[in-house]
């Protein structure tokens, strides 16, 4: 069984920047494609950028350019780096690790982007 721990989250000015971690508890981390997901209020679970096993990135068109997943399987931990951030940008943001039928969820992290 995996767990997943979100941090990081908080609120910050537009143009501002924030890390996203998510650590993971368990075994065999480094087989796992490890996706940040955000849900606004009212509004749909979205992905916003996922990075698989072998470090192959994507990100929604919203995010291209201003965000960057990572990951650092010693540590077993994804990271999501937000920079130029805009108020569309608040909700909260989860972390999920899936590995075939496989899926588990971070119980998610609030950001907030206002001035």
């Amino acid at each position: 069984q995996v767990q997943l721990v979100e941090s990081g989250g908080g609120l910050v000015q537009p143009g501002g920047r924030l890390r996203l971690s998510c650590v993971a508890s368990g075994r065999l981390f480094n087989l796992y494609a490890m996706d940040w997901y955000r849900q606004a209020p009212g509004q749909e679970r979205e992905l916003v950028a996922g990075i698989t096993s072998g470090a192959g990135t994507n990100y929604a068109d919203s995010v291209k350019g201003r965000f960057t997943i990572s990951r650092d399987n010693a540590k077993n931990t994804v990271y999501l780096q937000m920079d130029s951030l805009k108020p569309e940008d608040t909700a909260v943001y989860y972390c999920n690790a899936n590995l075939g039928l496989a899926s588990h969820w971070g119980q998610g992290t609030q950001v907030t982007v206002s001035s």
